[in-house]
């Protein structure tokens, strides 16, 4: 049996092992990748001073030295190659593309210069090819930063890091050298609803007052839980509870 899978980030990898190990199952698998290296999110997405999360491509290398696994790179599918010719030449497709661009915040200024959406961000600090042309004027005091989720928090430590904190990480060169002369002072974290709706971990809200000279402020009329959520905490996951008391601990 022939596999091709578009996509080498994590869905593909994982994909590729669940396939492999189906019992009295002979495949050949080939995986497809529009960049020249694999591994997807995991390389482009995770924060470069969270080296424990990458630890995962461990799992996908293990994958890919199978004699019957191979990893075509630089291949875009529709310019390179056909979907028609991927049907004639293999039983089974596998779509793993993900979601490769960012969701714009339709608000008024959401179009001026100095307005990027995270994924360009991300990408340019971790050397994607798509981003790493990218500019931002690190030359202005404040930055703020829209969302309440664990990426809205990869942004804003990676912007307060001290340079030396930041040399220890595998950043990309070129922005370890633009955020070392970086002229940020306050990050603001912004987000659309409540204390008890937001995305990011205990872990990720913590490891922001382990940051050198930073401090954490937290308005105490921000965090007031309105008669809605204040019922849905009695059910809430221990996770959210968690962040709820460090939001409280930083007020």
């Amino acid at each position: 049996m022939r596999v091709a899978i578009v996509g080498s980030g994590p869905a593909g990898f994982f994909a590729a092992s669940a396939i492999a190990k189906r019992p009295n199952l002979h495949v050949c698998i080939d995986m497809y990748e529009r960049l020249p290296t694999p591994y997807g999110l995991v390389r482009g997405g995770v924060a470069p001073d969270h080296q424990d999360i990458k630890n995962v491509v461990r799992i996908y290398e293990r994958r890919a030295l199978s004699a019957r696994f191979r990893f075509l790179g630089n291949v875009t599918l529709g310019r390179d190659v056909q979907v028609d010719e991927l049907r004639r030449h293999y039983d089974t497709i596998i779509y793993a593309v993900g979601a490769a661009n960012g969701r714009a915040v339709r608000i008024p200024g959401h179009q001026l210069p100095q307005s990027h959406l995270a994924t360009s961000f991300v990408g340019w600090y971790n050397g994607h090819p798509d981003y790493r042309h990218e500019t931002f004027d690190l030359s202005v005091k404040r930055a703020i930063v829209i969302g309440n989720g664990n990426v809205a928090i990869d942004v804003a430590r990676l912007l307060l890091r001290s340079a030396d904190e930041l040399s220890k990480t595998d950043i990309a060169e070129h922005a370890l050298t633009a955020l070392a002369r970086s002229q940020i002072e306050e990050v603001m974290v912004v987000g659309r609803r409540g204390p008890l709706q937001v995305s990011f971990t205990p872990k990720e809200l913590s490891e922001l007052s382990t940051l050198t000279d930073v401090h954490v402020a937290v308005d105490p009329r921000e965090i007031t839980l309105e008669p809605q959520s204040l019922r849905d905490l009695q059910s809430a996951p221990g996770a959210k509870k968690k962040v709820l008391a460090r939001l409280k601990q930083f007020a």
